[in-house]
């Protein structure tokens, strides 16, 4: 098979969609715009849902990129040789073009005669019938990939295994193409059919699986092996979404108006596959990292223990993924995403203590980052300096009282038998700086459980502070399309030009989140702002409301949106053409939208909270009447 690089696969991707009419379009930054149901970027999709549920895209029809994408969920999992924090997303959307038929011949194309793939290798899974949901087997899916695998010489039999259990009880039967209900083979950003909000997009999917045959089966994970098996002998390559469902009001299912097909692979396990390497650890991106952490610790990767392997890999991911929200904005702290970042810096820093390694060192791990992505990601070195500095203060400050923490952890273990306390947990956390889900992780590899709801209650009572950390934390936001939600978001833009009128052009927007209760704004600012300067701020935007200001958009190239003046993230690759967003001649933003017609439809803006977040970001919550 051919040796290929994360970069090589990358290209070729892009410039196998881009040769069948679609567009290349940006990455989106790590923590999503105007998006509150969720603290990160997970999955290509996201940045699109507008276009999904039907707004025009600036570039067409046809799209692809790569998408940066966190899943904090899947912190606790790294470790092995599939999982990561961070990863790319190699995607590619049909907004109401083409479908399953093209989408399904394209995959498979590019994987068998771009990658050189083995198609043998290859093993696929459909959507069973929801009849609670009356939603129908997807029988045109497996007629199309019965067709592919002739062409290859190989008959592909259909298999039904409907659960994750009855899989491991049957095993695969001979099969190539099998059928899993809505646990496995439906997509949509919150799980399953049931648990959709109402207007979420959502749709039966496809997906393919590369087999390791080297790696013999773990009964330790079910009697039989199948796609879906944790064991490590498959591994998911790539996912075709076919979006075209919408959760409606009476808790049923409509059709979209526009049948869209949403495809995303992890890059990193593309390139595994492509290399015939179930370790995703040994490909080129993360393979510089573990190349350094050799050199810290003199250890050889592939000659190191099981404890030692993931050990290097938890370091190898989490400072990649810490590398990349620093480069979006992200610091560390104790609140949303601030306290992920934090909890991946710290668990770094213990599982270099595993390897003996005592000094400080996770800043030398930064360079080799930055050199392996800056090409795709510039970025990354324009805030270089910064990323350095934050991983570095946040080792040091942890550094000092890990040693601390974990002589008194010992002493609360010698006095525990079955649980450690909320209290003894949340003295772990305010005086030795340990995130509650280290203080749990440390106990289990004891055989012990922390008692979680006295430490919430500890917490809260003590500091009033959001745990923020793996949950969805909202419902509704901009993306349910809601009245109060497109005030609030034009809000935002006048509360972006107004602080940069009121206190100097040094205040960028840092992040937004926006609910149909409230909006909050997040904008560099060295100091707190002082009660006259939020009147203010009150005062301007409410005259500007109440002058009853057009909001309009044009479409134009971001050479054009930068002599224009508009506001927008310009270290970042946008699309050929962008929307500018105009409020009269008070503001003109780079922005998807959607917002009101006229600034009178806003009412009145009022500041009910001013605060900082971080060493030089402060904080506006408002509302909207």
């Amino acid at each position: 098979m051919p040796t290929m690089n994360s970069g090589e696969v990358r290209q070729k991707y892009l410039d196998f969609f881009k040769a069948r009419n679609h567009r290349v379009i940006s990455s989106g930054r790590l923590v999503p715009e105007n998006d509150p149901t969720t603290l990160f970027t997970g999955s290509g999709m996201q940045p699109l849902i507008p276009y999904l549920l039907g707004e025009k895209h600036p570039e067409g029809n046809c799209l692809t990129n790569s998408q940066k994408c966190f899943r904090a969920e899947d912190m606790d999992e790294v470790g092995d040789n599939r999982h990561t924090t961070f990863f790319e997303m190699l995607g590619n959307w049909s907004l109401g073009e083409y479908f399953k038929q093209e989408q399904l011949e394209w995959a498979f194309e590019f994987f068998t005669d771009v990658l050189g793939i083995d198609p043998s290798r290859l093993y696929v899974t459909v959507f069973l019938a929801d009849e609670n949901n009356n939603i129908p087997q997807d029988l045109e899916s497996v007629g199309v990939w019965k067709k592919l695998f002739a062409k290859k010489g190989i008959v592909a039999k259909d298999v039904e295994l409907d659960s994750l259990p009855n899989a491991s009880k049957v095993g695969m039967q001979g099969g190539r193409i099998f059928y899993y209900n809505a646990t496995k083979n439906w997509w949509s950003r919150t799980g399953l059919p049931e648990n959709m909000p109402v207007g979420e997009p959502g749709g039966p999917d496809s997906e393919v699986f590369y087999e390791f045959t080297d790696i013999e089966h773990d009964p330790a994970f079910g009697k039989f092996c199948h796609p879906n098996c944790d064991c490590g002998r498959f591994m998911e390559i790539g996912n075709s979404v076919f979006m075209e469902y919408r959760k409606n009001q009476d808790g049923g299912f409509d059709p979209l108006a526009q049948r869209n097909v949403d495809y995303g692979g992890g890059l990193e396990r593309v390139t595994a596959a492509a290399n015939n390497n179930a370790d995703i650890f040994c490909i080129d991106t993360l393979g510089k990292i573990i190349e350094s952490i050799e050199k810290a610790t003199g250890i050889g990767y592939l000659k190191s223990d099981t404890d030692q392997k993931q050990a290097f890999r938890v370091i190898a991911d989490h400072m990649r993924a810490s590398i990349f929200l620093i480069g979006d904005g992200v610091v560390p702290s104790n609140v949303d995403q601030g306290y992920i970042l934090r909890r991946l810096i710290r668990r770094a820093v213990r599982y270099g203590r595993k390897l003996d390694i005592q000094q400080k060192f996770l800043s030398t791990l930064v360079k080799p980052v930055i050199q392996k992505y800056e090409e795709v990601y510039p970025e990354l070195s324009n805030r270089k300096e910064d990323i350095i500095k934050e991983i570095s203060d946040e080792e040091e400050k942890f550094s000092e009282a890990l040693s601390r923490g974990l002589k008194e952890f010992e002493k609360i273990v010698a006095r525990s038998t079955k649980a450690i306390s909320g209290t003894d947990a949340f003295v772990l956390f305010t005086s030795y700086g340990f995130p509650f889900e280290m203080t749990r992780e440390l106990a289990n590899e004891r055989g012990l459980t922390v008692d979680e709801v006295a430490f919430k209650k500890e917490f809260e009572n003590h500091q009033k502070l959001s745990k923020a950390g793996l949950e969805k934390k909202f419902h509704g936001g901009l993306a349910d399309d809601s009245w109060e939600c497109t005030k609030m978001h034009t809000a935002t833009h006048l509360l972006h030009a107004t602080l940069r009128n009121l206190l100097g052009t040094h205040v960028y927007q840092k992040g937004s989140n926006i609910t149909s209760e409230r909006l909050r704004f997040d904008f560099s600012h060295p100091e707190a702002l002082t009660k006259e300067q939020i009147i203010s701020i009150e005062e301007t935007i409410n005259k500007i409301i109440a002058n009853d200001l057009p909001v309009s958009w044009k479409e134009m190239t971001v050479e054009e949106a930068g002599k224009l003046g508009a506001m927008g993230l310009f270290d970042s690759k946008y699309g050929e053409k962008v929307k500018v967003y105009s409020i009269g001649d008070y503001s003109k933003e780079i922005c998807g939208g959607p917002h009101v017609a006229h600034t009178s439809q806003i009412e009145k803006f009022r500041i009910i909270k001013e605060e900082a977040v971080a060493r030089g970001i402060r904080r506006i919550k408002a509302v909207v009447s």
